[in-house]
């Protein structure tokens, strides 16, 4: 009986230091766990009298009864002053203003892209997604560009493996789709492109976006048309736009795509350096060995490509002077473009 009460009273008074649920969990194992000193007493019965054992278990069972109540109890109240701590800490002063939420807003790669893409689907163009890593054929083969072309020098490109490459235009998109598809096509190719390129004006990995249209009796005339639509949609109504002839290894004829500076209405001012015009991209009618090499005969039908910077469109569109403020993500800059 005496151990009874010695138990209960070095329980209780532990109980009463525990401050807060976990200590009390650790004492009440210590008296009624599997190993806890309650325990211990019950498994002592096994040496006592057969006569005696019935009095004794009685006796440890209202301990450990007495001693549930009582951790019982106290865990009870720890609950709730843990509970109205929680709440306290947690508490919100209504009262107070409010913080002003920062708004973001899309990059203006990414707004470029999406208003060329509405430009064109407007036209009936499809979008196309070539993958980022291609092939040697794809990329310059295809595009009658043989591995001795000196085309391939205006181009440096990053070789993953042999015959393995991460694309330098996204004009290979135009090759698997016209292995895929027949004749009539009108679609739209944006996406990452990679060259061993970087100064204000270029950046080693860049946006780009080519179009193809191929059909029976398309011509120069064609091109120049959408390329109209395109400028007076993208940069002013009053936009207009000429051609220049270049050199292209998968189109001709091939052009130079310039439109009259939207900033001067074709005057001449610092931005197109006083000539009224800005070159924007390149275009031409689709190289007959490019048609073949796709299965599409070339007396039957022709076809007109051309192919964009975003980067570039974005930085004559909104005045940006170095290509570099586009990718490094500086707040004070992309902020602009709220």
């Amino acid at each position: 009986m005496e151990e009874d009460l010695r138990l209960a009273e070095e329980a209780e008074a532990l109980a009463e230091q525990a401050e807060d649920s976990r200590a009390l969990y650790e004492v009440k194992m210590q008296y009624l766990g599997r190993t806890g000193k309650v325990t211990a007493l019950m498994k002592r019965m096994k040496d006592l009298a057969q006569e005696l054992r019935p009095a004794f278990g009685k006796k440890v069972n209202a301990l450990r009864e007495k001693l549930e109540s009582l951790f019982a109890a106290r865990e009870e109240k720890l609950k709730e002053k843990e509970l109205a701590a929680r709440l306290a800490g947690e508490r919100i002063d209504v009262t107070e203003p409010g913080r002003k939420l920062q708004k973001g807003a899309l990059h203006p790669v990414t707004r470029v892209k999406n208003e060329l893409i509405d430009v064109f689907a407007g036209m009936g163009f499809e979008v196309f997604e070539g993958p980022e890593i291609e092939t040697d054929y794809y990329n310059f083969t295809a595009l009658n560009t043989p591995a001795d072309h000196p085309a391939r020098d205006m181009q440096d490109t990053f070789y993953v493996a042999d015959g393995i490459l991460l694309r330098t235009q996204t004009s290979a998109g135009q090759i698997r789709l016209m292995e895929k598809k027949k004749p009539p096509i009108k679609m739209l190719s944006p996406g990452r492109v990679f060259r061993s390129d970087d100064d204000a004006t270029h950046s080693p990995m860049f946006h780009q976006m080519e179009g193809l249209v191929v059909d029976k009796g398309i011509t120069l005339c064609d091109l120049q048309g959408m390329l109209d639509e395109f400028a007076r949609k993208v940069f002013a109504e009053t936009s207009k736009t000429r051609l220049r002839p270049s050199y292209f290894p998968f189109t001709e004829p091939s052009v130079e795509v310039d439109v009259s500076c939207a900033a001067c209405g074709g005057k001449g001012c610092s931005l197109c350096k006083g000539t009224g015009w800005i070159e924007v991209l390149g275009a031409g009618m689709v190289n007959r060995r490019v048609l073949e090499n796709c299965g599409v005969d070339p007396d039957v039908y022709t076809g007109f490509a051309f192919g964009m910077g975003i980067e570039r469109i974005a930085m004559l569109k909104y005045g940006i002077n170095n290509i570099k403020l586009l990718t490094e993500n500086d707040t004070r800059f992309l902020e602009q473009f709220k």
